[in-house]
């Protein structure tokens, strides 16, 4: 409500869930006009040498020179809030840009900007409306496919599941794309990602995984994990049924994927 009566704003959060929380407020303030910036710190800013005052003060440059959108500052780096991801527990270099580069960086010559990515037109407003009966799942060999069913059972209504390589699940034995058809015919969506951190999942590359392209699984593409799960929370709380689920999914809506 009283955004525009400031330049940026700047948002401290604890680090464990800051990626989930830039990528959800992602959706939430789409088309925002001014930067949002979260930060946090490896070490409480009470103790000597913290980088709490390090991270507050890039957070503070970059809400005042950034394009307007969320992002995460940490560590002399700024990133865009949807492919931010925490990789390191207890080191400074907590987070990392996943499949595009950082936004701005902090350098020997100051702080510098390198994308000037411009945000799409249309009227910024807050929506908070999300469906959190959605589920992450990592596979692994000997995943039962009954475990899905059981998810779907007890109400969930979305799942993102983290498939192998480029995106592939088993059909043979333990199968996996029979579950998911299942699933997607009735109204859960399935979005399909790769445990791989970098690079991107694409189903049409082998037969894994086109069977469940077939099937209607939903391809993240090279979003991360926090993304996806946000995104899907979103869209589901906008009402979404799975087709339109699927078309979400195929629309970049804050530079949180790659379409070509």
């Amino acid at each position: 409500d009283h955004r525009n009566e400031y330049d940026g704003i700047v948002v401290s959060h604890g680090t464990d869930t800051m990626a989930y929380t830039a990528s959800m407020l992602t959706f939430m303030l789409q088309h925002i006009n001014i930067p949002v910036v979260l930060t946090g710190s490896q070490v409480p800013m009470n103790v000597i040498l913290s980088d709490a005052p390090d991270n507050l003060r890039l957070a503070f440059a970059a809400a005042a020179n950034c394009e307007p959108g969320v992002y995460i500052a940490f560590n002399r780096k700024v990133m865009r809030g949807c492919r931010s991801v925490k990789v390191r527990t207890t080191a400074f270099d907590a987070f990392e840009s996943v499949n595009v580069p950082p936004v701005g960086e902090v350098t020997s010559d100051g702080f510098s900007i390198r994308d000037h990515r411009h945000p799409q037109p249309g009227k910024s407003q807050l929506n908070t409306k999300i469906d959190t009966h959605v589920s992450l799942v990592k596979l692994f060999p000997g995943f039962d496919p009954a475990l899905l069913h059981a998810m779907a059972k007890n109400g969930c209504h979305g799942i993102v599941i983290e498939a192998y390589g480029l995106g592939g699940m088993t059909s043979i034995r333990r199968n996996m794309v029979a579950a998911v058809g299942e699933l997607i015919r009735n109204g859960i969506p399935i979005i399909t990602s790769s445990q791989c951190l970098y690079e991107r999942s694409d189903l049409t590359k082998y037969e894994v995984g086109r069977l469940a392209l077939l099937e209607g699984a939903i391809s993240a593409r090279d979003m991360t994990s926090e993304s996806a799960i946000t995104k899907l929370m979103w869209g589901l709380g906008q009402g979404m049924d799975v087709k339109e689920i699927a078309d979400l999914f195929n629309t970049d809506v804050a530079g949180e994927v790659t379409l070509d």
